[in-house]
């Protein structure tokens, strides 16, 4: 078990990340679809808004493969939550038809058969819903290209317009941890290097349970619970969501 201590907030580049409520406002007036209109009207975070007031939503994707372009989201989770309690009543789980064969591999990783996705809505059905639940929240993922990056993708094939929103990274986040106690010349000397950052090690170190992996439910929940143990290690409840978000 890796030995946490408390390290500054520098843990991630967020140079790059837009003003977002001026960027939701822009989409908004842009949008053509009037579910991604309500989803952009809905009020946004604010940069300084400290961290123990974010309203969080963690959310995570099952998917046919790894390429938002050829590949399709068949299951979907998310778990609202803050971070002195994740909110279960609120939490919710799709299973949505893909409109195509499953392959033996990814059935293996999650579980979910072709006899599954056959009875299930397909992903239009849900999407009003999926809005409506992130709609206002920062979206909290355990790595952003998969869930930001096919979301966007799906609704760019079916609505002829995609989607953008905030997120909060953990995977990010603890590779900033890793890197900052571990990276660097001297550490490679002595043999020392970053641990993995995937959800199941990274959850680990922070003395939480070990969950069932590749179920968009479950790994919603762990990614919640995951983002509150960051929190309390390497920040404070008063660092702005400015300082994490992207």
């Amino acid at each position: 078990m890796t030995l946490l201590h408390k390290t500054s907030n520098s843990l991630i580049d967020t140079s790059h990340t837009p003003n977002w409520p001026q960027r939701l406002a822009t989409l908004g007036e842009e949008a053509s679809d009037e579910r991604l209109k309500s989803f952009y009207a809905t009020a946004s975070v604010l940069p300084d808004t400290p961290l123990k007031d974010v309203p969080f939503v963690a959310l995570d994707f099952e998917t046919t493969g790894l390429d938002p372009h050829s590949d399709e989201i068949i299951s979907i989770g998310l778990v609202p939550f803050s971070l002195s309690r994740i909110h279960c009543r609120g939490s919710a789980h799709w299973v949505v038809n893909p409109n195509r064969p499953l392959n033996e591999e990814s059935v293996i990783i999650h579980g979910i058969t072709d006899s599954d996705v056959e009875k299930a809505p397909e992903l239009l059905k849900v999407i009003e819903q999926v809005l409506a639940a992130l709609a206002g929240k920062i979206v909290v993922v355990h790595y952003r290209n998969i869930e930001r990056e096919f979301m966007n993708q799906a609704l760019l094939t079916r609505l002829g317009e995609g989607i953008q929103f905030p997120v909060v990274d953990t995977l990010a986040i603890e590779a900033g941890v890793q890197q900052k106690m571990f990276g660097g010349f001297f550490n490679r000397l002595k043999g020392k290097k970053p641990g993995s950052v995937r959800l199941g090690r990274a959850r680990e170190r922070y003395n939480l349970p070990a969950y069932q992996p590749h179920h968009a439910l479950t790994d919603a929940l762990a990614t919640a619970e995951l983002l509150q143990a960051q929190i309390a290690y390497h920040y404070s409840p008063e660092t702005p969501i400015s300082e994490i978000w992207l």
